[in-house]
């Protein structure tokens, strides 16, 4: 199929770009890697009269980590880019891992970071990982510029905080604590396809007594938007991470979870399997701590 016509466009500026989208006379959309929009367009689920293209504004394309120990990426950061980046790599490799689960080289190539997070797919990657890492985002639109939480962020299925007139500008990542380990794990039918379901882990070592001093667990594919479950956290939190610690996290995400069936997989299914790669995903985040 083809898409319906449209205008193109590529603004110099952000403000540029927020007056397009302000022109209530036709329907606009952002456009970045275009990796998701681009079907969407083809198939006729999305029928813009004009793509705003942010690829040409100068400062959406910086991946900088600041005074303070953050990582910044701006809205035109291509994926590939920012998991490539020594910095990113050394500082915040969780989210070079989960980019590295995404698609395939060419899709990295094109897909933008924030462009992923802005779509929002329930399955998709990177919002997993943003949840699980803390991050903000900068949304900018007439009303000025706003910071929204990760866990404000993701509204629902292809759906966040940002509103039509909006542009996410840039999403902020934290410094990580000393002593953190990671791991990012997914179930998907072939290579490159969306995960069935996912996890993201980060575990933090206390260093006075060789136990878990903070635990994070953000699961995608399992609801409408990523799921952190802080009874799978507590499971591990004052813990060895041993086996017995990992079986009862195990348990916990089983009891927490509730996937729904669809035309991939059962909710029991996308369950067990759930269960399966959080213990896998804890045992190698653990080795990583040391």
């Amino acid at each position: 199929m083809k898409p319906t016509p449209f205008d193109y466009t590529a603004p110099r500026t952000v403000g540029e770009a927020l007056a397009l989208l302000a022109d209530e006379s036709r329907e606009a959309k952002v456009l970045a890697g275009g990796q998701s929009l681009i079907p969407m367009l083809n198939m006729r689920l999305a029928r813009p009269e004009v793509l705003v293209d942010i690829t040409r504004i100068p400062e959406l394309d910086r991946l900088t980590v600041d005074s303070e120990g953050s990582l910044h990426i701006g809205a035109a950061v291509r994926q590939a880019r920012a998991a490539a980046d020594p910095a990113l790599r050394a500082g915040w490799p969780l989210l070079a891992g989960a980019v590295g689960h995404i698609g395939h080289p060419q899709i990295r190539g094109r897909g933008t970071v924030c462009g992923s997070l802005a779509h929002h797919d329930p399955a998709a990657e990177l919002p997993t990982a943003a949840l699980a890492l803390d991050a903000r985002f900068t949304v900018t639109g007439p009303r000025g510029t706003r910071t929204v939480a990760a866990r404000d962020f993701f509204v629902a299925t292809f759906s966040t905080a940002v509103e039509a007139d909006e542009i996410l500008t840039e999403t902020v990542f934290p410094a990580l604590p000393p002593g953190h380990g990671w791991a990012f794990e997914e179930l998907a039918r072939r290579h490159g396809d969306f995960a069935t379901v996912g996890v993201a882990v980060l575990l933090v070592r206390d260093p006075a007594d060789d136990t878990v001093r903070e635990a994070r667990a953000v699961f995608c594919g399992a609801g409408p938007v990523p799921v952190r479950l802080p009874a799978v956290e507590a499971a591990l939190t004052g813990t060895d991470a041993g086996a017995a610690a990992v079986a009862a996290a195990a348990r916990a995400a089983r009891e927490g979870l509730s996937p729904a069936d669809d035309v991939h997989s059962t909710a029991e299914h996308r369950r067990e399997s759930a269960a399966h790669l959080l213990a896998r995903a804890c045992t190698t985040a653990w080795e990583r701590t040391r």
